[in-house]
């Protein structure tokens, strides 16, 4: 006999939690009243040997379909019964291996769209990590001491911090400046080093740092300058913009190749008339 199948999302209790392969499944809930239990998946965070990552080894936990009410407060207090949690952050998708970190501000990179991400974090410890597989739940995100906005309070909330503080936004600008003209600097001292050094092959790199200044222009200069582009333009309008004017020039143009190929034959019999040997 057939067996009776399965009530549908029923699970098979010695299964366990599913998860993808190499990550640990770890429930959690927004609150006590909620039923259903959403899933992290958490595993060590590791890169292929040779290649440099921005978080640091044996302490970072990579986690995956963080949902959106938690934040990055909410997962440091979530995985702190594993160990002092160092830093967490959150983004929308995982970073290259060997990509190089970058600061990011809060003032002038667009804020990501609102959905499901991906958070690293870093534990003081490497046992941080280790606990942290073996966590079981479900994890609440929301608790009486630690309640998590949700509905118009986190509109009103998002609302006020995506007002910058001027103090805060000025300090930022000097301080990006402040290192962009230390890279400029730097940029132009190398280049002053290198000019007029052979590389191997024996080429020398020529730069507009050798070239004679250029005087500024006059107002009589600007004036011929300004002329001459006029005349350009009016060179390049559009000509024969319609049909029949393009139809029509073509007709005057083959009628003027005709007469000057009649009076071409006109003036050739008129030099063989001439050139013809009249002995008397």
């Amino acid at each position: 006999m057939v067996a009776r199948r399965r009530k549908r999302g029923s699970r098979d209790p010695e299964q366990g939690i599913p998860s993808p392969p190499g990550y640990s499944a770890i429930p959690i809930k927004f609150s006590e009243k909620q039923q259903a239990s959403h899933y992290l998946y958490v595993r060590e965070h590791r890169v292929r040997e040779g290649t440099k990552s921005s978080w640091p080894q044996k302490r970072t936990l990579f986690v995956l379909n963080v949902p959106p009410y938690c934040t990055e407060e909410c997962l440091s207090r979530l995985f702190s019964p594993c160990g002092p949690v160092q830093s967490v952050q959150l983004q929308e998708k995982p970073d290259l291996a060997d990509s190089a970190e970058e600061p990011k501000s809060k003032f002038f990179h667009p804020t990501p769209v609102p959905g499901f991400q991906v958070a690293y974090v870093v534990f003081q410890k490497a046992g941080g990590v280790s606990a942290a597989l073996v966590l079981k739940g479900p994890l609440l995100a929301s608790t009486e001491s630690h309640p998590v906005k949700s509905g118009i309070h986190k509109w009103i909330s998002g609302y006020a911090d995506s007002v910058p503080d001027p103090e805060a936004l000025r300090a930022e600008v000097d301080t990006f400046m402040e290192m962009y003209d230390k890279r400029i600097a730097e940029e132009e001292a190398k280049a002053k080093e290198e000019e007029g050094v052979p590389d191997e092959e024996g080429w020398v790199k020529v730069t507009r740092r050798g070239r004679r200044p250029v005087l500024p222009r006059t107002e009589a200069a600007s004036l011929r300058v300004l002329d001459r582009e006029r005349r350009k333009r009016a060179r390049k309008e559009l000509l024969n913009f319609y049909a029949w004017q393009h139809r029509e020039t073509k007709m005057e143009h083959l009628a003027q190749l005709r007469k000057k190929f009649e009076e071409d034959k006109q003036r050739i019999e008129l030099m063989r008339a001439q050139r013809k040997f009249r002995p008397y």
